[in-house]
């Protein structure tokens, strides 16, 4: 009897590496007005940008229903498998109780445990990796539960907009609302590292704003990591590792932020996430 991962699609992990991992990434949906697509099937990160360039309605996400995580947990657990899942923050989602309420269903059929990620983008697909790898290596549910909630409390996120429309329409603005004054003026940038939005500076410069985050990622110094710097734009992550590669000697791992977090980052959006080591 092995342990089975599965996610949702907040996790902005590539294709290659969930296939890698055996990881079952449960979809969100995205809606554009009266247009709606699943992610990762219907909507590539390509299309989803370029339609979020040219709509005039702000995209808005959709949780799973319970019954697509049902589907996933069948899928995985019905030859007798176990099954840990491991969602998105529960403070910005609905998702997880949707996988809470799929595991409640199959109670004495599958057994499925569901854990809060608290973490979004690669923060928690750097959380989904670990899991697949301890659970590979035959570590039982509670054992990778364990390890799933020390990860997240080491994980350390921060992402930098180039605009708050997006967050403040989808209502995530959270304990940043003291943001909104100076809006136009600056290029927030939002502590993530619980799980929650949080103000943490508000440089006027995109450029001030990408060597802040590589100031602070340099601040933890050897306690970094499982780095990963990430993008809506693919070309905006590489500016940020070519700003630490002088200073920070680590691997680093470049990936892309989705329509999940895109819809809710909007256009320009873009992080870094690691752990701190214990």
């Amino acid at each position: 009897m092995a342990v089975r991962i599965v996610t949702d699609s907040a996790c902005d992990l590539d294709q290659a590496l969930v296939d890698r991992h055996g990881i079952e990434v449960v979809p969100l949906s995205i809606r554009f007005g009266d247009d709606e697509f699943i992610d990762r099937v219907e909507l590539s990160n390509d299309d989803f940008y370029a339609r979020m360039a040219q709509s005039d309605t702000l995209p808005e996400t959709a949780a799973p229903s319970p019954g697509a995580f049902e589907q996933a947990f069948r899928k995985l657990g019905g030859g007798g498998d176990e099954v840990v899942c491991i969602n998105l923050s529960a403070a910005l989602s609905a998702t997880m109780q949707s996988a809470a309420a799929a595991a409640k269903s199959l109670e004495g059929e599958i057994a499925v445990t569901v854990v809060d990620s608290r973490a979004l983008t690669l923060g928690l697909g750097n959380i989904v990796i670990a899991a697949a790898e301890a659970a590979a290596a035959g570590a039982t549910p509670a054992e990778i539960v364990a390890k799933v909630e020390d990860l997240s409390d080491r994980t350390r996120m921060w992402g930098m907009l180039d605009t708050l429309d997006n967050l403040l329409k989808g209502g995530r603005i959270g304990k940043a609302q003291q943001l909104m004054g100076s809006v136009l003026s600056i290029k927030p940038i939002l502590d993530m590292s619980t799980g929650e939005v949080h103000e943490a500076a508000k440089p006027r410069t995109r450029k001030k704003g990408l060597l802040w985050l590589r100031d602070k990622v340099l601040e933890f110094g050897d306690d970094v990591e499982g780095l990963w710097v990430m993008a809506g734009d693919p070309d905006d992550a590489g500016e940020l590792v070519d700003l630490l590669a002088p200073d920070y000697h680590g691997a680093i791992g470049q990936g892309r932020i989705g329509p999940v977090i895109g819809t809710h980052g909007g256009p320009g959006v873009m992080g870094v996430s690691f752990w701190v080591k214990p």
